[in-house]
Formats: C-alpha cells, structure tokens, sequence
C-alpha cells in the first residue's frame, strides 16, 4: 500500500468518530509506529485531523461533553484532586474556583474553612449556602447553561477588579507546547482573566486531558504556578510535563 492510500485510509477511520491509537494503526496496517506517526504529522500539517497523546481525533471531534457526562466521567480521579486541592487551602485566604466538575469537588472538600470563595459557577456557590463559614461572590456574566458557568464581558470585568490568593482553574486539555485550552471563545476568554487575577494559579484537571488540545488557548504553562493531576499518568509522563511545570500528583 503506497503511503497516500494508508493515510486516505487514516483519515476515513478518524472521521468516522473514533478517535485512534499509534499502536492499532502500527498493527492494522503492518508498518511501524514511527511511519504512523509521520502520517499523522502529514495530515495535521493539512488540517485535516489534530494529532493527540498517542494518537488522533478528527478536527471535528473539537466538542465539548455536557455537564452531566463530565461529572461522572473519572470522577474517584476528581476526589483525589478535590482532596489534595484542599489541603492547599489556608484559613482567611481568598480563592477563586472556576466552573467545572473537578471545581465543583473541590467546593465540596472546602466546606467548613473560614475562607472567602468567589466564582462563575452555579452549582459551586450552591454548595457554600448552609456554610457559615465560608464567605461566597458570585461572578455576574452570561450563562452558559450547558455547563451552568457565568462567562463574558460581565464576568471579565468584575475579574479585573478582583485578586485571589489562589485560583483553581478548571480546562479540557493541555499541552506542554499550545498551554491550556477549551473549546469555547468565550470561556477561553473569561478563563484567561481568571490566570491574571490570581497570586498563585493552580490547574486542576485529571490524567485523561494531558498531553491533549483543544481549539482556544486560554494561557501559556509558564503562566500556571502548580499542574495537579492524579496518579493515572505514567512517571515519563510526569517527568515530561515537569519540565514545562510543577506538577503535584494526588494520591
């Protein structure tokens, strides 16, 4: 098989919905990794699929899952991060936590503290209702009601006049090179003011979504203080990203 028919080939399996691995490909096809990864290189260069950890997804596939799909999506990963998030935390400090799933966990973990927690996020500030102890802001916005955050020129502003000892900030994908994105404009952008406005800014996402990408940059690593993921990665893994980041691993 000439290497266009092997890629044509590629691609028609990509577009078909499935997103695919080095390895399958190496098999199916009886050519080595490196010759696979050379075509997918070939065919991101034309725009036609964007290459991942191990892999490909079609540029179509550039979706964002719904709240309710996320929230049940690794979520024992998502306590442990919530869990070791907290521990992070200091009595009187300010914090902002982004809308999200693994944010939302973390909200749960902080219950109790006598700390002011200001965020974009419906279901987070819900959770703080009956707590005395924890002073609550409630960004304005416009309300993405798929994933029930608060985002947009609103949110923008008042994030510009705010400053946090800490913010949890909450994505769909990162890569060492591209940074942190999501597939929203508009949630890139409220996100992106979210890095500014804190003194120590820390990314909270499980292992799934590392070492991928997604369509809308919201920062560069350089500007995230502390990576924290679970243990699901394996410890090359670790050590790559470590040199773009801190990264904290929760047990």
């Amino acid at each position: 098989m000439f290497a266009e028919e092997r890629r044509n080939e590629i691609l028609n399996l990509i577009e078909s919905g499935k997103p695919v691995k080095v390895g399958d490909l190496s098999q199916r096809f009886g050519v080595s990794e490196s010759t696979i990864r050379r075509d997918l290189q070939e065919l991101e260069n034309g725009g036609v699929i964007q290459r991942t950890h191990g892999g490909a997804i079609s540029v179509q596939s550039s979706f964002e899952l719904s709240y309710q799909e996320k929230e049940v999506r690794n979520f024992d990963e998502k306590q442990k991060i919530a869990r070791a998030a907290a521990e992070l935390v200091k009595d009187g400090e300010s914090v902002f936590l982004d809308s999200g799933t693994t944010t939302l966990q973390i909200a749960l973990a902080l219950r109790g503290k006598a700390i002011t927690i200001a965020t974009n996020s419906m279901d987070v500030a819900q959770v703080f209702s009956d707590d005395s102890s924890v002073e609550v802001i409630v960004l304005g916005g416009s309300l993405r009601k798929s994933i029930r955050s608060l985002v947009g020129y609103l949110t923008n502003e008042m994030l510009g006049r705010l400053h946090f000892d800490k913010v949890f900030l909450a994505a769909n994908a990162v890569d060492p090179e591209l940074g942190v994105t999501t597939p929203n404009l508009i949630e890139a952008e409220t996100k992106s003011h979210m890095v500014r406005a804190g003194k120590e800014v820390i990314l909270v996402m499980d292992h799934s979504k590392i070492w991928e990408k997604s369509m809308c940059k919201i920062c560069s690593l350089d500007e995230i203080n502390l990576l924290l993921t679970d243990d699901g990665l394996e410890e090359s893994e670790v050590k790559g990203l470590s040199q773009y980041v801190q990264v904290q691993i929760a047990n």
